[in-house]
């Protein structure tokens, strides 16, 4: 996962427009700084890896699926072949 900048000059300069005095956006600025850099943020490639994988363990289940009801119904055709036959 990739960090994301952060202007913080920017920041204190918005914060100090808004009413904050100087020490007030500055501690502000380091506290949202410190807390986003403790996020971890998914990357537009991490989200298409995760799809990449989702895709393939969702087209295991597909082919599981088709297998299992394929069996089912050979099963199911042997069954009423064998009560045709007994009838």
């Amino acid at each position: 996962m990739t960090a994301i900048t952060f202007d913080t000059h920017k920041f204190i300069q918005t914060l100090q427009e808004a009413g904050f005095d100087a020490k007030q956006a500055e501690g502000v600025s380091r506290a949202f700084k410190e807390a986003s850099g403790e996020a971890e943020l998914a990357t537009r490639q991490d989200l298409r890896e995760l799809e990449l994988r989702l895709e393939a363990k969702i087209s295991d289940i597909k082919f599981d699926l088709v297998k299992w009801i394929a069996g089912m119904l050979l099963a199911q055709a042997g069954l009423v072949a064998a009560l045709v036959k007994l009838l």
